[in-house]
């Protein structure tokens, strides 16, 4: 059974979110075509004392601020001139988290995927090139009407599959780099 998920659903804290959003679906259509993706990796940011979150110390830009919105919508920035990030606003409302998902692999029924040959989409950037993903959806809601949105198909992963780690690519962020705020899928 396939089910949006909710916008309460992300109305929660960011390492919550990340480790539930574990199994759930990524779907994206484009051009009339919907290829759906299980989500097997995620990262927490965790709002302004995070010193690797964009939003650190409070700081609030064009650039961020749908970090500052309404939870289940879409964070989409450009980084290191050449990928786009993926990331859902998360918490309440006017407090900057959210979730970005690095990897995702094609779901057991989809058929032909947009994934590269070994079907895996792991990294973000390369996630974001295969499903068409850029700044247009920024701000958007995660729904159908805008191609681009999360499902619940009650594919459940166990509390033991889930491995937490120290976030990957922060090195800037001191005592911020060992915290175990990235989520994955164990093989």
């Amino acid at each position: 059974m396939k089910k949006v998920i909710p916008h309460s659903f992300f109305s929660r804290p960011a390492p919550t979110v990340a480790r539930d959003l574990l199994g759930k679906y990524l779907v994206r259509r484009v051009n009339g075509k919907t290829r759906a993706y299980k989500i097997v990796e995620t990262e927490a940011y965790v709002g302004p004392r995070d010193k690797a979150s964009h939003s650190y110390g409070g700081r609030r830009t064009k650039r961020n601020e749908p970090m500052w919105g309404k939870a289940g919508h879409w964070y989409i920035y450009f980084t290191y001139g050449m990928h786009y990030m993926l990331n859902i606003v998360t918490g309440k409302e006017g407090y900057p988290s959210a979730v970005l998902i690095r990897g995702v692999e094609p779901a057991p029924t989809s058929g032909r995927t947009w994934a590269g040959k070994e079907g895996k989409l792991n990294g973000p950037g390369r996630l974001t090139k295969a499903l068409k993903i850029d700044k247009t959806l920024n701000t958007k809601a995660a729904l159908p009407a805008n191609g681009l949105w999360i499902e619940d198909r009650r594919d459940k992963v166990p509390r033991n599959k889930i491995q937490r780690t120290a976030r990957i690519g922060i090195a800037y962020a001191e005592e911020w780099i060992e915290k175990p705020l990235r989520y994955v899928i164990k093989p």
